[in-house]
């Protein structure tokens, strides 16, 4: 396959655009949400306040596929993403692949955003015929699937974790930027230790113009989607509807499902309409409170995604864990957590 160098592009750091003559096929790997024991919960139907188009005809998990110098093999539990090798070095990279028509809408932020050590970059692009393949860094797995192993974290791990969140989205927030659709699998750990979190891209966000974040988009994934877009007929705050999905994303790591849950649609969108979830007697007062303040059925009483980043439960959670840490055996063994049946509980 013949390879033809353009001129760089001025958005990809540390990246060059290239073109090929020709698309060779790109697998694609069915949703996991698909799976029959989470369907009802994970998609909606389409008159729905927030639904997600059905992937149309039967997808099938098929073997590698080569893009120039790369070799790309779908990632089964990550719909679109594919894992990438290059041939020539060996390199690893994870690559997405979108329709040329759309790509560079999909990748604009990128050219917004200033870098961020909590949000992934782009590295490389290979532009074909019919499809634009993007390169980015490799990484060790999402948020949802290490949370989902380890059933809930620990408040020191989960107040580590959950800060890089919260940065990556107050650096959006600051620069215009929406994310929209927020939730665990957004985030990727880039590195083997599973210590350090990237927001895995930008491609589903929103580029604000102007002072106003104000939205009418009504997609997202229901477990995570705010009272506002449920209850509003016209435009809502997209910062806070991100805030509100970071607290559903704070409130699954420390206990372990989602605040709001149901297997109907109708009955999940009622709970959250409510606004009232339980807290486990468990989580330390400081954790309570910034759950709290985030879940907030009043966008305007929520904390920004800023102030996020100040609230004393960071300083306190990291305090108690050395504390615990110090007193404990050194023979120490990672428990072993019996993960429940429930799919729908995960999106």
């Amino acid at each position: 396959m013949n390879v033809q160098w353009t001129s760089p592009v001025s958005f990809v750091r540390n990246g060059r655009n290239k073109r090929i003559d020709s698309d060779e096929p790109v697998s694609k790997c069915p949703r996991l949400s698909e799976s029959s024991s989470d369907a009802g919960y994970l998609s909606s139907s389409p008159g729905s306040p927030v639904w997600a188009a059905p992937l149309s005809g039967t997808t099938t998990h098929q073997g590698p596929s080569r893009i120039g110098q790369f070799l790309l093999i779908p990632i089964a539990d990550r719909d679109g993403v594919h894992s990438a090798l290059n041939v020539h070095t060996g390199e690893e990279s994870v690559c997405k692949v979108f329709d040329m028509v759309h790509y560079q809408e999909k990748i604009r932020a990128h050219s917004i955003l200033p870098a961020h050590r909590n949000i992934s970059h782009i590295k490389d692009i290979i532009l074909g015929d019919r499809k634009a393949y993007v390169f980015l860094e490799k990484d060790y797995g999402d948020m949802h699937m290490f949370v989902k192993s380890c059933k809930k974290l620990d408040e020191e791990l989960a107040s580590r974790l959950f800060y890089q969140v919260a940065s990556a989205v107050a650096h959006c927030h600051q620069t215009g930027i929406v994310l929209g659709d927020l939730k665990l699998r957004k985030f990727v750990f880039s590195n083997e230790k599973r210590t350090h979190l990237k927001l895995e891209s930008l491609e589903d966000c929103h580029v604000l113009e102007g002072d106003s974040d104000s939205m009418s988009d009504k997609h997202g994934c229901p477990a995570y989607v705010s009272p506002e877009i449920l209850n509003s007929s016209g435009s809502y705050s997209g910062k806070q509807a991100d805030v509100w999905s970071l607290g559903v994303m704070l409130y699954t790591l420390l206990v372990g499902r989602y605040p709001f849950h149901d297997s109907d649609p109708s009955t999940l969108f009622s709970k959250i309409r409510r606004g009232q979830f339980c807290l486990p007697d468990t989580l330390s007062p400081k954790a309570k409170c910034l759950i709290r303040s985030l879940l907030r059925k009043e966008p305007w009483e929520r904390l920004t995604a800023a102030e996020i980043l100040i609230h004393p439960w960071f300083h306190g959670a990291q305090e108690r864990g050395s504390r615990e840490q110090e007193a404990s055996s050194p023979d120490q063994t990672v428990p072993t957590f019996c993960l429940e049946n429930d799919e729908s509980l995960f999106c």
